[in-house]
Order: C-alpha cells, then sequence, then structure tokens
C-alpha cells in the first residue's frame, strides 16, 4: 500500500486530497496545527514552523516508507500590500510558512522519502510566485513562494541521484478560505488534478513547476 504524508490537511485543498487519496486505497499521514480543533483524531499535530513538532514528526515516522509528500501548508499573509504598508514582521512569519517550513520537513522525512517505491516530493506553491507572471502586488505571497520555488530547485538537484522526484505546484485559483468564493476552481477538482499530475510524474519532471492540469507554468 502506497502512502502519502500531507501537510495543512485539516482543510481546503489539503484535507481533500487526503479524503481522495484515502479513498482510493492510500495509506494517508495527515497533519495540521490542531487535530482536536479540525476534528482529525487521525491526523499527526505538526506546527510547520516549530523545529520540535517537525523533529517530533521525524521521530513518528521512524524508518516508515513515504511513497508521496505534499507540502501543502501556507498563507497568503497581506493581501493589500504596498509601499508605505508593507507589514515586515508579518512578511517574516509568511516566509517561514511558505518557504522555510516546506524545505524543514523534506528535510525531515527524505529518508522515509527516498526509501519508498514512489519517492516523491510536491510543494504547493502558485502562479502568483512566477517571476515571469507576476502582476503586481502581493509583496509577501508572491516573494515567498518564489523563493520556495527556487528551494525546490536547489533541492531537486541535491536529491536526484536518489532518485527523488521534487517539483513544485499551483493548484489553480481555488475555492477556500484563501483563494475566496468567487475562485475559479472547486476544490475536488484541483485536488483530483493534482493527484493526476502526481501520479504521472517520472525523473525528467525532476525541478519543474506545473499547474493542477499538468500545464509547465514559466519560472
Amino acid at each position: 500500500m502506497a502512502t502519502v504524508l500531507i501537510t495543512g490537511a485539516s482543510r481546503g485543498i489539503g484535507r481533500e486530497l487526503a479524503d481522495q487519496y484515502a479513498a482510493d486505497g492510500w495509506e494517508v499521514i495527515p497533519t495540521c496545527r490542531d487535530p482536536a480543533g479540525a476534528g482529525m483524531n487521525d491526523a499527526v499535530k505538526l506546527d510547520v514552523t516549530n523545529s520540535e513538532d517537525v523533529c517530533d514528526l521525524a521521530m513518528y515516522l521512524k524508518d516508515r516508507p513515504i511513497d508521496v509528500l505534499i507540502n501543502n501548508a501556507g498563507v497568503i499573509g497581506q493581501r493589500d500590500s504596498a509601499i508605505g504598508t508593507i507589514d515586515y514582521a508579518l512578511w517574516e512569519e509568511v516566509f517561514r510558512v511558505n518557504t522555510l517550513a516546506p524545505i524543514r520537513v523534506a528535510e525531515a522525512v527524505v529518508e522515509n522519502v527516498a526509501a519508498s517505491d514512489c519517492k516523491k516530493m510536491v510543494f504547493v506553491s502558485s502562479i502568483m510566485g512566477s517571476i515571469a507572471s507576476n502582476g503586481g502586488g502581493h509583496y509577501l505571497y508572491r516573494s515567498t513562494k518564489a523563493a520556495l520555488n527556487a528551494a525546490m530547485v536547489s533541492l531537486s538537484l541535491e536529491l536526484s541521484l536518489r532518485g527523488v522526484i521534487c517539483v513544485s505546484m499551483h493548484p489553480g485559483w481555488v475555492r477556500t478560505d484563501m483563494g475566496g468564493p468567487t475562485a475559479a476552481v472547486a476544490v475536488p477538482d484541483s485536488a483530483s488534478g493534482i493527484r493526476r499530475v502526481v501520479q504521472r510524474l517520472s525523473s525528467t519532471d525532476n525541478g519543474r513547476f506545473f499547474d493542477y492540469t499538468g500545464d509547465e507554468i514559466p519560472w
């Protein structure tokens, strides 16, 4: 039985991914900051910015193979950022969540992923992290997702000799708390699209940036 580890699995895309993988017979390890509060007693407590939580996760997993890691947890931060209004303290916090935390989690479970059959790491990013597609504004979110993409490429090169495939993934503009009620993509459609892309990933895709339909996104 294949195993998937999902961060930020208490709601939105993360929860839908967990439900869909479970329905297909996968062993799912969902993680979130407050399992009890989210009504997910089967979830592992994980604040991705907390180094002790991340270490505890690694100890909990021990030598358990993880076929797919989906680093989904993230925040948007300040939506209306512009010169003169930027909240720099919040920017640092968004950087910790969106950029540092996914790499920290990947580092903690790299042996588990490398020991699996699939050997895949997926970093949920955003087209807003594409420098080529930057339409302005959203300083915090855009920059932290762009930095995540850069870190993912470095990781993909480092792990390529071990057969691990790393990609960034744009889930679409999704109707979640972050995306809002007018977003174009329903949560189930985003999750099922991500799963299709993940399923067909091969070594030639290592270090690339895709959206949930499988189209490649320019950096």
